[in-house]
C-alpha cells in the first residue's frame, strides 16, 4: 500500500532508475576492482593485472568497457620498452568518495 503522492512516487521511481543505471555501468567485479584499484593512480598493464588477479583476456575486456564508458584513459608509451598505461578520467576519479563511502559501510556491516 502506497501513502506517498504520485508526483513522489514518480521521483522515488526515477531515483531507483539512476541507481540501477549506475551500477550497470560500473556494477560487474571485475569493473570495480580496476577502478578501485585505479584509484591509487597511473597503471601499467601488466601492474594492474598483479594486482587485480585478472587474466589479461578479462583485464583487457574490462579495461576497453571502461574506456567506452569514460572511466578511463588509455596511454600508451612508444618508447623502448612499449608500455600501455590506464588512468582514471574526471568521471572515474569522481567514484572515489564512493567507494570510501562502501569501505566504510562494508567496515560497520560486513
Amino acid at each position: 500500500m502506497s501513502t506517498g503522492t504520485p508526483q513522489e512516487e514518480k521521483h522515488h521511481g526515477e531515483d531507483v532508475c539512476s541507481v540501477v543505471d549506475s551500477l550497470e555501468q560500473i556494477g560487474s567485479q571485475w569493473r570495480l576492482i580496476v577502478l578501485n584499484d585505479l584509484q591509487d593512480g597511473e597503471k601499467r598493464f601488466n601492474e594492474l593485472k598483479r594486482s587485480t588477479g585478472a587474466s589479461s583476456r578479462t583485464l583487457s575486456r574490462v579495461l576497453d568497457d571502461l574506456q567506452e564508458t569514460g572511466f578511463v584513459t588509455r596511454r600508451l608509451e612508444e618508447d623502448a620498452p612499449v608500455a600501455t598505461y590506464y588512468n582514471l578520467t574526471e568521471k572515474g576519479a569522481s567514484l572515489c568518495p564512493v567507494f570510501d563511502e562502501i569501505e566504510a559501510w562494508a567496515d560497520e556491516w560486513l
